[in-house]
């Protein structure tokens, strides 16, 4: 085995992309969305010893105070899953790729590594804890693969009449553009006023929409797209959908309060799971599911169908003790202001 530093998109994310229920937060996208941000973003991969590609990981660099850092590897490292099927194999995949980071950590006063496996994780013999979901681990994936009216059949039967009866009310959805962020961000502030949802920051969000525009159908890139509910020419629903590899996700959605009796938000998720179908993807990903934190939403979500899918959740392996016991100090009283 030996490491390879990634420098092409292409290879990236044909290797990423080409796994089963691919995430957008592997993609090679949302690193640059990251760099956009201002953070240090590298790609490393396993290879064998003919240059396959075995695991590749996307490290974001987010600094602290002391002049530290930490990485952060959304989604990954990611394994492929054909090849690397033997427990043994992955275990000794998965430390190669670590040992590498921990070299990279030193060098660099790196506190520690937060990563989001998508597999068991074998035994690294390194200190690992249990840390805070970045990204959510138990999710909603509706198999696009059965015809339009077999997934209307497998809605639920409120949901099926709700998407019917905003047909019927004359509720319109288009794809959205930049110059739609303000419609958004305003029904996005309504949302977290209503439900009181945590939210990023208005720059978060327009930034978002505006770097990732192209087309859904190029599953070998990263999308990011806006669409839009309007009724009587008002915009009263949005969604952020991030297509990639075989799979499209939900990423966020707000709605206004006044017309929720249209349903508008049924037939926006409908739209949108219909033009995944059409443009060839083979997943609608619904981005987290609770029934403790988000009773309403879950409700929503299970309503078009799907099939649960869990996570191991977020780890931190700890390359510094010290520092990192003051990073956590920090963090509490940051969530407590």
């Amino acid at each position: 085995m030996k490491i390879i530093n990634i420098t092409e998109k292409e290879q990236y994310n044909k290797f990423v992309g080409s796994q089963r229920y691919s995430r957008f937060a592997e993609s090679w996208g949302w690193g640059e969305f990251q760099r956009a941000n201002g953070r240090d973003v590298r790609r490393l991969a396993v290879a064998d010893d003919g240059g396959k590609i075995l695991a590749a990981a996307t490290l974001i660099r987010t600094g602290l105070p002391l002049g530290r850092a930490y990485f952060y590897c959304p989604c990954g490292p990611v394994m492929d899953q054909l090849r690397i099927k033997n427990y043994e194999l992955r275990m000794e995949c998965l430390n190669f790729l670590l040992d590498e980071i921990g070299r990279m950590a030193k060098d660099e006063k790196v506190i520690f590594l937060r990563f989001e496996p998508s597999y068991r994780l074998p035994a690294t013999g390194c200190q690992l804890t249990k840390t805070i979901d970045v990204q959510p681990s138990k999710t909603l994936i509706l198999d696009l693969a059965p015809q339009e009216e077999e997934l209307l059949k497998n809605m639920r039967q409120k949901t099926r009449y709700n998407t019917r009866l905003a047909e019927r009310r004359g509720v319109a959805v288009r794809e959205g553009s930049v110059d739609d962020f303000e419609s958004f961000w305003r029904l996005m502030r309504e949302t977290k006023e209503r439900d009181g949802f945590r939210t990023h920051t208005r720059e978060h969000y327009r930034k978002m929409i505006g770097i990732h525009t192209s087309t859904p159908a190029r599953r070998d890139d990263l999308a990011i797209k806006l669409y839009l509910a309007e009724y009587e020419n008002k915009v009263i629903a949005g969604n952020i959908i991030a297509f990639f590899g075989d799979t499209a996700t939900y990423m966020h959605g707000a709605s206004a309060s006044r017309y929720r009796n249209v349903m508008a938000p049924y037939l926006l998720q409908w739209h949108v799971i219909r033009l995944a179908k059409e443009s060839g993807y083979g997943f609608y990903d619904f981005y987290g599911i609770d029934d403790n934190k988000w009773p309403g939403v879950t409700r929503f979500k299970r309503g078009f169908g799907g099939g649960e899918r869990q996570y191991p959740g977020t780890y931190d392996l700890i390359f510094d003790g010290f520092y990192y016991q003051l990073y956590k100090i920090a963090r509490a009283l940051r969530r407590r202001a």
